[in-house]
């Protein structure tokens, strides 16, 4: 048909398709992790320790941000995908109308709630006395910016599904340049302390949405109406049951930090260390992870579009092609991150601020442990996405709950009762591998199926 010939996500070839819409989105969610880490080093090279442990209580809030943001943006742009490789226009543009309005409105309920709930909700996250104040004071600030967080990181999900991977990146680009420059002027400069961090990261939120709202007028391949933009329940419901996977993954991640800061600071109590050590550790090495996971994540974004347009359009072999090239780049990708992580945690650490002895030892201990199996990780978020992708929600859905909820988060509960705070360091890699094994079982069949597909149906032409 001329929509598959004239889209070149149905004629480029699949390596530098991959490329053309990874390499944006990479740097699109690094940008969105650099937020928070920024945030952490400039406020643990000024406030310190405790600093550091109240942006990680801090830092499950923003988690439920990007979840919003991701279910009805990776849920739009699949979908849009999905109805453009088809050929219904109509139907891309509700789907790209109706992704607008819910980014807007969840956001800004998100935002009210987390301003006006915010003492409870850092008791919630694992905040002790100490840590309290500063704790509050990051995250009623940073409420104010959720709205436009949520917006920004959603709509440049479907700036990139309509063949804007860069104006996509320069969305998130624009906010961390206006962060990162703020941070110290703010912090040191007006001696604001971590309000400081706090203000600069919602002026960055605010300069991205702005961008990424320009581009709603300005769309490639659709133009959009007020007529798409009137909410409806089924095309809402679609956009949640294709955006679940990845929403889901963030909700998970954001459980499993929440109950990971409040283990940490009941068995790190009885411990050598103390609460407050591991619940600032575990905060830092969890920032750094995000900064692999982020990489990975933008290479199974960058995926989605490349796999619903060729699906829709059944071109099953570039189908195959492209997931096997995105499970190659980011293994590789991860083995290297293992690397660093085995090798030199102590220098890691370190970029965050100074500590005590048993700091630094903890921080190492729980570097090299916790993330041993990282080398595996690539598997289970691109997979899931690509089982979104291609329709089958479902499945890509029980993937991305297979590390988080379903095997994280026992672990983490139940190995302490044994090992003490040394149960939460061995849950980290266990997880990793089983999930890892599971992935590996539910795709070889899917594969094995797609590539039965191609050589029985022909793909759509002309």
């Amino acid at each position: 048909m001329e929509m598959q010939q004239e889209n070149p996500l149905g004629r480029e070839k699949i390596s530098r398709l991959l490329i053309k819409f990874a390499v944006p989105s990479i740097i699109a969610m690094l940008v969105s992790a650099l937020y928070n880490i920024v945030d952490q080093i400039f406020v643990g090279n000024s406030v310190g320790m405790l600093g550091n442990a109240a942006t990680n209580v801090a830092f499950p809030l923003s988690t439920i941000c990007i979840a919003i943001a991701l279910l009805f943006g990776i849920g739009g742009a699949t979908n849009f995908n999905l109805s453009l490789g088809s050929g219904n226009k109509e139907a891309a543009q509700k789907y790209a109308g109706n992704a607008v309005v819910y980014l807007g409105t969840f956001g800004i309920l998100l935002g009210i709630c987390v301003f006006f709930l915010v003492n409870p909700l850092v008791h919630l996250c694992g905040a002790t006395d100490e840590v309290l104040p500063y704790a509050v004071t990051y995250t009623r600030i940073s409420a104010v910016g959720f709205p436009f967080l949520v917006f920004s990181t959603g709509f440049a999900a479907m700036i990139r599904s309509d063949g804007s991977p860069k104006y996509s990146m320069a969305c998130m680009l624009v906010g961390a340049i206006l962060n990162t420059i703020l941070d110290p002027l703010f912090i040191f400069g007006f001696n604001m302390g971590i309000a400081g961090a706090a203000w600069a990261t919602v002026a960055g939120q605010i300069a991205s949405a702005l961008v990424a709202a320009w581009y709603i007028r300005r769309f490639k391949t659709i133009r959009i109406h007020w007529k798409h933009v009137i909410p409806s329940a089924r095309v809402g419901l679609r956009l949640c049951a294709f955006g679940a996977s990845n929403c889901l993954n963030q909700i998970a991640m954001m459980v499993v930090q929440v109950v990971t800061n409040n283990i940490l600071t009941f068995y790190g109590g009885q411990s050598v260390y103390g609460s407050e050590i591991p619940l600032a550790c575990a905060g830092i090495i969890s920032k750094v992870s995000m900064i692999v996971l982020s990489i990975i994540i933008g290479i199974s974004q960058g995926l989605q579009p490349i796999i619903s347009f060729n699906y829709g359009a059944k071109q099953y072999k570039r189908v195959r092609e492209a997931y096997q090239l995105a499970i190659l780049v980011g293994s590789a990708i991860s083995i290297l991150a293992t690397l660093a992580f085995l090798i030199f945690p102590r220098q890691i650490v370190s970029i965050f601020g100074s500590g005590s002895d048993a700091y630094f030892q903890f921080s190492q201990q729980y570097c090299r442990i916790y993330l041993f199996c990282t080398f595996l990780n690539a598997l289970q978020p691109i997979s899931s996405n690509f089982f979104t992708a291609i329709g089958r929600a479902g499945i890509g859905t029980f993937l991305s709950l297979t590390r988080q909820i379903i095997f994280l988060l026992p672990l983490i509960i139940f190995l302490p009762m044994a090992m003490g705070i040394n149960g939460v360091m061995f849950a980290g890699p266990i997880a990793d591998f089983i999930a890892a094994a599971i992935t590996v079982a539910v795709v070889i069949p899917a594969l094995r199926k797609i590539k039965r597909m191609e050589l029985e149906a022909p793909p759509l032409s002309a």
